[in-house]
């Protein structure tokens, strides 16, 4: 064999190899994530995190998550590496993820950072709208390889949306206070993903001009808002006891109506498909309040 159609022969099995293409997303901080190949060991960093992975397709990838990961089932029996705001990095690092995904308001930005020095590729979500968590899911399965079921998951949650938001964005208004805890008196902030679900319910934030995620307020500060339907969540399913509480000031609109309405936090308060599961329930508080104006 000549050596000129030697070098054309090896330059064309060279070229004609297949070439697993590297992989880019854009997190919500901005920064491009780079992986050579989908990731098959990955940490998560928060609860919802992990409830998103599964619902990406992405469950069995993952080799570590923290305290109270308890959705879907199986997330029960993932290794721990710590909590959301106190995480083990030896541990992490002796998992060997391939892909770390952290939350840019829960996790200890210091912590995070050290994860990176270590030389872990970490992705941070910050979803603050409703519009936010399928795009979130379709990132998530393009990281994973699990493109498929993701996108599938996004296209679901998009269309309940929309049918929520069709249905009651355009509803009379309410004017909600949504309480997260008693003490300290807890709420959310414009920031926080549960106003925009109040929003698409076609209710308003007393609160809503504050700009922290999770501000502290006074029972003095909610009395001047005299917001006309109260929502709160608790420690789970059980409606809390300081709910009632606010039946002791009378000239509350809220409580002279009796809209005093309780939803669970694990449906409402993260960052996954099943906070639609929320803003239903929601969304139905705001009706019962809505049916209980005096008619004109």
């Amino acid at each position: 064999m000549k050596l000129g159609l030697f070098w054309a022969l090896t330059a064309t099995i060279a070229f004609s190899a297949p070439v697993q293409a590297q992989i880019t997303v854009r997190d919500d901080t901005g920064r491009d994530i780079q992986l050579k190949a989908p990731a098959k060991r990955i940490v998560a960093l928060a609860p919802h995190v992990a409830e998103m992975l599964y619902a990406a397709g992405a469950g069995e990838r993952i080799v570590g998550t923290v305290d109270y990961s308890d959705y879907p089932p199986a997330a029960t029996k993932l290794p721990r590496i710590g909590s959301y705001d106190r995480f083990d990095l030896e541990a992490i690092a002796a998992l060997r993820p391939d892909l770390v995904i952290a939350w840019e308001t829960g996790n200890p930005a210091a912590q995070v950072a050290r994860l990176k020095a270590l030389g872990l590729t970490v992705y941070t979500t910050q979803p603050n709208r409703l519009d936010d968590i399928p795009g979130q899911l379709e990132r998530l399965g393009r990281l994973a390889g699990t493109s498929t079921t993701a996108d599938a998951a996004a296209t679901a949650f998009r269309q309940r949306l929309e049918k929520l938001r069709s249905t009651y964005g355009t509803r009379p208004p309410v004017r909600v206070f949504y309480q997260i805890w008693i003490n300290p008196l807890m709420t959310v902030g414009g920031p926080q993903i549960i106003t925009d679900a109040i929003r698409v319910c076609g209710g308003e934030n007393v609160f809503g001009d504050l700009k922290q995620m999770a501000p502290v307020v006074s029972v003095e500060g909610v009395l001047a808002a005299n917001p006309e339907a109260i929502v709160a969540t608790g420690m789970g399913d059980a409606r809390p006891d300081w709910l009632n509480d606010w039946a002791k000031w009378p000239r509350l609109l809220a409580a002279q109506r009796g809209n005093l309405f309780h939803i669970n936090p694990d449906i409402m308060q993260r960052h996954t498909p099943r906070i639609l599961d929320g803003a239903e329930k929601l969304c139905n508080d705001l009706e019962v309040a809505r049916s209980r104006r005096p008619a004109r």
